[in-house]
This record gives C-alpha cells, sequence and structure tokens, in this order.
C-alpha cells in the first residue's frame, strides 16, 4: 500500500512549525519519518514564511529546517487562466490556487485549519474531489492507513 500522501495549506504548515505537539506537527513528524508523504505549493510556502517572519521570526530557522527534514514536496500552482475558469470551486477566491494546486498534486488528503472556508463547507470537497480535513481528523485518517484499518 502506498503510503498517505497530505497537501498542506500554509495554516496547516505554520501550525507545524509553531507548535511543540498537536497534529500538524504529528503530521510533519510523520513525513520526517518517511510514513508519510507530504505536499505543498509555492505559494503555500511563500504564505507560510511570511506568516513566521511576521508573526513568529524565532521560528523562521525551524520551518526551514523542516522543509528539508521532511522532505516536501514543494509543487507550482496553478495558471491565472485556471484560476480564473475555477471561480465557485471555493466561496473565498483566495483559496482557489491551493486548492487547484492540491487537485493537480493527486494527493490524498487536504489538510487545513480554515473550517469556514474550506472544512465545514462540504461542497468544495464535493467539487474538488479532495478529502478536506483539519490536523487532527487527518492524522486520525492517517493513523488508520498506517495501521492497516
Amino acid at each position: 500500500m502506498p503510503k498517505p500522501s497530505l497537501f498542506m495549506d500554509s495554516s496547516a504548515l505554520f501550525a507545524g512549525v509553531v507548535s511543540a505537539d498537536g497534529a500538524s506537527r504529528a503530521l510533519l513528524l510523520l513525513a520526517e519519518s518517511g510514513l508519510i508523504a507530504i505536499t505543498v505549493s509555492e505559494q503555500v510556502v511563500a504564505e507560510t514564511e511570511r506568516a513566521l517572519a511576521r508573526k513568529v521570526p524565532r521560528a523562521l530557522p525551524l520551518y526551514r529546517e523542516a522543509l528539508r527534514a521532511t522532505g516536501l514536496r514543494i509543487v507550482q500552482g496553478p495558471l491565472p487562466e485556471e484560476v480564473a475558469n475555477s471561480v465557485g470551486l471555493v466561496t473565498h477566491r483566495a483559496d482557489i490556487p491551493i486548492v487547484l494546486a492540491a487537485v493537480h498534486a493527486h494527493v490524498d488528503a487536504f489538510v487545513t485549519l480554515d473550517r469556514r472556508h474550506l472544512v465545514d463547507d462540504q461542497g468544495v470537497s464535493a467539487r474538488s474531489g479532495l478529502r478536506i480535513g483539519t490536523p487532527g481528523s487527518v492524522l486520525s485518517w492517517v493513523r488508520e492507513r498506517l495501521a492497516g484499518v
């Protein structure tokens, strides 16, 4: 069975870097151990770095080390015309390139802390074909997969 493949948005990646524990951190540690694969887009990398520089600048070296240690796969974002043609995919237009990058990455699950625009709007999952969840719910799913359940 292939290892679980996840796409983390900037909220989940940020949480994994700044928190000493929690589900986002656990997912990064599982990736570091090689048990799961994590993908992010170039936009997620940039957004996360900007947020860390603004809110927790001392975490920037940890973030850069996490990028290396976890073996994150970094993919390009969608073309502007793809974004323009995908209006209606999500209610918050700023999320369109992130969701499209996850779709194009062919991952098993999309990890986010954005309940309002992504997790609680089940239409996003239906329209994108992505399993979308919080770090905690995706971590539970990953554990079940790794246990062979």
